[in-house]
C-alpha cells in the first residue's frame, strides 16, 4: 500500500521515504552543506542588524531617501538569505534557524517606538475607550465626552515640546495626540476592536510596548500557523522562511505594530480548514479575518470552490453577528470612517487608480477596477483547485492589490502568507511598491512626481508578475512536450505488434474485433 494511503496518514502528506533512498536525517552532510547553513545563520545576524538599524538608525521614517537604501538592503538580504535556506540547508537544520529568525527580528523591531505608522495609537485608544464601557464607535478621539480618558503618552503635555512634527497632531482645544485623523471616528471592525480590548485587558499600563508586543506574538503565531500547514498538505516547510524572515513581517507587525496581522492569522486557519473539507470551520475563520481588515474577502473569491455557498454564508454571517453589539450601542455609526476614508484616499472619483488611470480617463477608472476585478473573479473561480484554495486566494488579492495601488504596504502582508503557501514568490513586488509610494509622504516632490512613483512602482510589480507567470507556463509547457518530443517513432508494423490486447478480451476473436 502507498505511504501515502496507508491507515493514519493524512491526504497529501507521506510518511518515510521511497524504497532505496535515505531520509534527510540519516543522510550524510556535505561540505557544501554545512557551508550553506553557516552563510544561512551570517545572514541571519546580518539582516538582525540591518533591522535594528532600520528603527533605531538615522534613515528609518518618510520623506528620507536614505530610508529607500535601508529598505532595499533589508529586502536584499532577506532574498538571499530565503533563497539559500529554502534550496540549501537541510530541513532539520533550517526549521528552527527560521523560528529563531522569526523571533529574533520581531523582537529587534519592538525595540523602538513605530517608526513610519502611527495606527498603533489609535488601536491602544480604541482599547482604552472600551475599557471605559463605550462604543469607540461613537465618539472621535478629540471629543470633549471623552476628555477624561486623556493621558500624557497619547496626549503629550505642552511641556514635552511643541506639537508638531512625527505622530503629532493638534486638536481644536489646544492640546495635541498622538493619534492621526483625530476628527474622525475609528475605522476598524468589530474583530479588530475586540483585539484591542482584550490587550488593554491583558496590559493595561500605558506605553507602546503592549500593542507592539501582541502584534509580534501574532507574526510568530502565523509562523506556526504557516509551518503547521505546510507539513500537513506536504509541502516543504522551509517555505515558511518566506513569512518569518520577510522584513515587512518584522516592521509592519513588531515595530508598526498593525492589526492586519491577526487577519491574516485567521485566514491561514481558515483557508487549511476549506482544504480538509471543513467549509464551515473555514468560513468562520475567512469570517473572523474579514471582521478584522477587510482585504482577506477578496481571498474567499474563488479559494471556496468546494461547498461555497455555506462557505461565504457562514463568513457572511461571522462578520454581521461581530457587528450586533456594536449596532446596538451605536448604530450607523459603525460604517466608522470607512466613506471618508475611500474619499481621503480618493478613490471615490477614480484619481488613485494607479496603473488604470495611465490608459483611461480619471472618471472610467472606477468602472473599470469593477469590471478587471469581476473578470478575474469569474476567470480565478472557474479554474481554482478546491485542495489549494490559497492559489486562487493569491491571485485573486494579488489582483486587487494591483488595481487599487495602495499607499500603504502593510496591506500587501496577506500576499506574503499566501505566497508561502503557493510559491509564487512574484506576487511579493507588490508590496515593495507600496514601500515606494508611501516614502515619498514629507520628501517635498510634487503632486506629478509623486504620481510618477505611483506608476512606476505599481507598473514595475505588474510587469514582474507578469513576466514570471509567463516564464512559468513556458517551463511548463516545454516541460510536458519533452517526453513527447524524445520518443523515438515505431514503425507501423512494430507497434501493431505490441498493441496490448485489451482486458477481458483474450481468446475472444469476436471481442477483439469488435
Amino acid at each position: 500500500m502507498p505511504a501515502a494511503t496507508q491507515p493514519g496518514n493524512r491526504p497529501g502528506k507521506t510518511s518515510g521515504t521511497r524504497p532505496g533512498e535515505t531520509s534527510e536525517a540519516h543522510r550524510p552532510k556535505s561540505p557544501e552543506t554545512h557551508l550553506a547553513t553557516a552563510l544561512a545563520v551570517l545572514l541571519v545576524v546580518l539582516q538582525a542588524a540591518v533591522l535594528a538599524y532600520a528603527v533605531h538608525g538615522a534613515h528609518t521614517r518618510s520623506g528620507d531617501y536614505g530610508t529607500y537604501v535601508v529598505y532595499a538592503v533589508a529586502w536584499s538580504v532577506f532574498a538571499v538569505a530565503a533563497w539559500l535556506t529554502i534550496r540549501r540547508v537541510p530541513r532539520r537544520a533550517a526549521v528552527p534557524l527560521i523560528l529563531l529568525g522569526a523571533v529574533a527580528f520581531q523582537l529587534i523591531a519592538l525595540s523602538a517606538p513605530p517608526q513610519t505608522s502611527d495606527d498603533a495609537y489609535r488601536y491602544a485608544w480604541d482599547g482604552r475607550v472600551q475599557a471605559a464601557g463605550i462604543s469607540p464607535y461613537r465618539y472621535t478621539p478629540q471629543d470633549p465626552a471623552l476628555e477624561r480618558l486623556r493621558d500624557d503618552w497619547l496626549f503629550p503635555p505642552p511641556e514635552q515640546g511643541p506639537c508638531v512634527g512625527w505622530f503629532k497632531h493638534p486638536l481644536p482645544d489646544g492640546a495635541c495626540t498622538l493619534m492621526n485623523r483625530p476628527a474622525v471616528h475609528t475605522i476598524y471592525p468589530p474583530v479588530a476592536q475586540a483585539w484591542y480590548r482584550l490587550v488593554h485587558a491583558a496590559t493595561p499600563s500605558d506605553g507602546r510596548e503592549p500593542v507592539q508586543a501582541a502584534a509580534a506574538l501574532t507574526a510568530i503565531a502565523v509562523t506556526l500557523a504557516l509551518l503547521w500547514l505546510l507539513r500537513r498538505i506536504g509541502r516543504d516547510p522551509r517555505h515558511v522562511v518566506l513569512w518569518a524572515w520577510c522584513p515587512m513581517v518584522a516592521l509592519e507587525c513588531g515595530n508598526n505594530a498593525h492589526v492586519d496581522a491577526l487577519g491574516v492569522f485567521f485566514l491561514v486557519l481558515g483557508l487549511g480548514a476549506v482544504a480538509a473539507k471543513r467549509p464551515l470551520l473555514g468560513g468562520l475563520l475567512a469570517g473572523a479575518a474579514i471582521a478584522t481588515k477587510m482585504f482577506p474577502a477578496a481571498s474567499l473569491v474563488g479559494a471556496a470552490r468546494r461547498r461555497p455557498w455555506l462557505t461565504w454564508g457562514t463568513a457572511a454571517a461571522t462578520v454581521l453577528l461581530s457587528y450586533v453589539p456594536y449596532l446596538l450601542i451605536s448604530g450607523s455609526a459603525v460604517i466608522g470612517y470607512l466613506p471618508g476614508y475611500l474619499k481621503e484616499e480618493d478613490y471615490n472619483d477614480g484619481a488613485r487608480f494607479g496603473l488604470l488611470d495611465l490608459v483611461l480617463p480619471e472618471a472610467a477608472t472606477p468602472f473599470a477596477a469593477v469590471a478587471v476585478l469581476v473578470v478575474t473573479a469569474v476567470v480565478v473561480s472557474r479554474r481554482s483547485d478546491p485542495d489549494r484554495p490559497w492559489h486562487a486566494a493569491l491571485t485573486m488579492t494579488g489582483t486587487l492589490l494591483l488595481v487599487l495601488a495602495p499607499n500603504y504596504p502593510w496591506y500587501s502582508l496577506i500576499l506574503v502568507a499566501l505566497v508561502v503557501l503557493d510559491g509564487r514568490a512574484e506576487w511579493l513586488a507588490v508590496g515593495l511598491a507600496g514601500y515606494a509610494l508611501y516614502f515619498t509622504w514629507m520628501l517635498g516632490i510634487t503632486d506629478t512626481q509623486m504620481a510618477a512613483v505611483h506608476h512606476i512602482a505599481y507598473g514595475a510589480a505588474l510587469a514582474v508578475v507578469v513576466s514570471t507567470a509567463a516564464l512559468r507556463g513556458r517551463r511548463t509547457r516545454m516541460t510536458h512536450r519533452q517526453p513527447e518530443c524524445a520518443a523515438e517513432p515505431v514503425p507501423p508494423s512494430e507497434a501493431e505488434a505490441v498493441v496490448p490486447e485489451p482486458v477481458g478480451t483474450t481468446g475472444n476473436p469476436a471481442a477483439r474485433q469488435a
